[in-house]
């Protein structure tokens, strides 16, 4: 028979079972947040598309005439015709810019709107957020870079725009590249940075990769293409050396004698 010593705690004979069955519970959870992370995007992204379909469709079949819409004839309804009809009308509209009649046309109403002063405003923002998704194989933006800004040690991204030509680039001993650093979210505006070449580090993702990454504020990151031996070693470091504001204030900060 054995005898357990005083003072010393009983072990419940239920433990075993509060194990197992937590790691069951923890088991089940794990299942339902990977079950969420994977159904969530889908049925999120089905919902809204299916909610902007029946919105076309109310917004624009509102406009046609009714002896026109299909369920006149039919005993049921086209969901996504005003959806159709849309795209037609904008591959009409873009067919239509083609001609010398269409651009004179455009011409002529941007002309009103640039005389408007709050729409003209408006009018250009967008214009310039829309050419900047769609045009995603411009020639503007060349390749996306990454350099140390606005100090040593912090990385941001950019676009190349070309090399530095005329007077900036020979009254400089290096070669130097137009770099373009864009703001977020909307990256049609930001800053013109002339950077030394050996200080540009190209990056492998696509322009569309780039903008939709300084878009979405660093939410939407593209994958790294690279091979995983040449993942894990870095490519790049913080350079050691100070700069020179830093180093004035270090000197300002000394005793004089």
């Amino acid at each position: 028979m054995t005898h357990t010593p005083p003072g010393t705690p009983e072990v419940p004979a239920d433990e075993p079972d509060l194990s197992v069955r937590h790691r069951i519970v923890a088991r089940l959870r794990n299942y339902l947040i990977a079950g969420v992370l994977v159904t969530a995007p889908i049925g999120l992204t089905v919902y809204l598309a299916w909610s902007f379909i029946h919105w076309m469709d109310e917004k624009v079949m509102v406009l046609i005439p009714a002896y026109y819409h299909p369920e006149t004839y039919l005993p049921f309804s086209i969901p996504g015709l005003g959806l159709l009809i849309v795209i037609a009308g904008l591959i009409l509209i873009g067919a239509l810019t083609a001609n010398l009649l269409g651009r004179t046309f455009i011409h002529m109403y941007e002309r009103v709107l640039h005389r408007m002063p709050v729409i003209r405003g408006i009018y250009t923002t967008l214009k310039q957020v829309f050419e900047t998704v769609f045009n995603n194989q411009s020639e503007a933006f060349r390749e996306v870079v990454m350099i140390e800004y606005p100090r040593r040690g912090l990385w941001a991204l950019g676009f190349l725009t070309g090399p530095t030509v005329g007077e900036v680039q020979n009254l400089t001993q290096e070669k130097v590249l137009n770099i373009f650093l864009p703001t977020t979210p909307n990256p049609t505006s930001g800053f013109l940075l002339f950077v030394p070449q050996e200080d540009v580090i190209v990056l492998n993702m696509t322009v569309e990769e780039g903008i939709k990454m300084v878009m979405s504020g660093g939410i939407v990151t593209p994958p790294d293409p690279r091979p995983k031996t040449e993942q894990m070693v870095p490519k790049v470091s913080a350079k050691t050396h100070q700069d020179l504001d830093i180093l004035r204030e270090k000197q300002n900060a000394l005793p004089r004698r």
